[in-house]
C-alpha cells in the first residue's frame, strides 16, 4: 500500500512538473514576442524561470528514480552475474539514499532561514518568493530518498529489476 501511494505521488508530481514546464515555455514565448514586437518584455520572466527550473527538476527526481530513469549505464552490469548485479544495484540505491538525505539535511537550515526572512528574488515590479522552491528541494529530496529505499527493498526481496519492469504512465 505504501509503495502504491509513493507510485501515485511520484506520478502526480511528474504531471505537475510537466504542466509547470509548459507554462514556463509559454511565459518565455510571451516574453520573447513582447520584446521583439512591442519592445516590452514580460516583467520578472528571468526570476520566474530561474526558480521554476529548479522546482521542476526536483519535482521530476522521485519519478525518475521510481521508474529507473536516473542516469545508468550497463557497461558494468552486463559483466556481472545476477548476484553481482543485485549487490551493485543495492549499493547504488544506498548511495542514492545517502545523497538525498544529505541534500535534505544540508538544505534544511537555508530553508528555515528563507522562511524566517521571507526571502525573495528580483527587484522592482516583480519579486519572486524563494522559500517555496527551497521547501520543494527539501521535500523532494526526502521523497527521492524514500524512493531509493523502496528500490533497495525490492532488490533485497528479489522483485522486479530495472531490466524487467515496464514503465506505465
Amino acid at each position: 500500500m505504501f509503495e502504491t501511494a509513493v507510485k501515485e505521488a511520484t506520478r502526480l508530481l511528474h504531471i505537475i512538473a510537466a504542466i509547470w514546464l509548459c507554462l514556463i515555455a509559454m511565459t518565455i514565448v510571451v516574453d520573447v514576442f513582447g520584446r521583439y514586437f512591442f519592445n516590452s518584455p514580460l516583467t520578472g520572466t528571468a526570476e520566474i524561470v530561474a526558480n521554476s527550473i529548479v522546482a521542476i527538476a526536483f519535482l521530476q527526481i522521485p519519478f525518475a528514480i521510481r521508474t529507473y530513469g536516473m542516469l545508468r549505464t550497463t557497461v558494468v552490469l552486463d559483466h556481472l552475474g545476477d548476484v553481482g548485479r543485485r549487490l551493485f544495484n543495492m549499493t547504488n540505491y544506498l548511495l542514492g539514499v545517502a545523497v538525498f538525505v544529505l541534500m535534505a539535511w544540508a538544505s534544511w537550515g537555508p530553508l528555515l532561514n528563507s522562511w524566517a526572512i521571507g526571502e525573495y528574488e528580483g527587484e522592482g515590479a516583480l519579486r519572486v518568493p524563494v522559500y517555496p522552491v527551497r521547501t520543494l528541494i527539501v521535500v523532494m529530496s526526502v521523497i527521492a530518498a524514500l524512493a531509493y529505499v523502496l528500490l533497495f527493498l525490492r532488490e533485497l526481496r528479489g522483485e522486479a529489476t530495472a531490466e524487467e519492469e515496464s514503465i506505465s504512465y
